[in-house]
């Protein structure tokens, strides 16, 4: 699973890269290393986790589900 060449490895993980770089960090300079950190972090935070549809929630993003169950609770 882990040798050299193998594509399905890390596809999660550069699927989620992919976005990141496409939808948030291609055209920005960032002055410092904080800078980025902290644009990454609100990327996942307020976009990339609530914003985005999940095959486990019926293709619903977390943002939907929420109101549709008539409660807070994710689980």
């Amino acid at each position: 699973m882990s040798r050299a060449g193998n594509v399905w490895d890390n596809s999660a993980m550069e699927s989620f890269f992919s976005s990141l770089k496409i939808e948030r960090t291609n055209r920005k300079v960032y002055r410092t290393r904080d800078e980025a950190r902290a644009d990454v972090f609100d990327y996942i935070e307020r976009f990339y986790n609530p914003g985005r549809r999940h095959s486990k929630l019926g293709y619903l993003s977390p943002r939907c589900l929420v109101p549709a169950s008539g409660g807070s609770d994710l689980r």
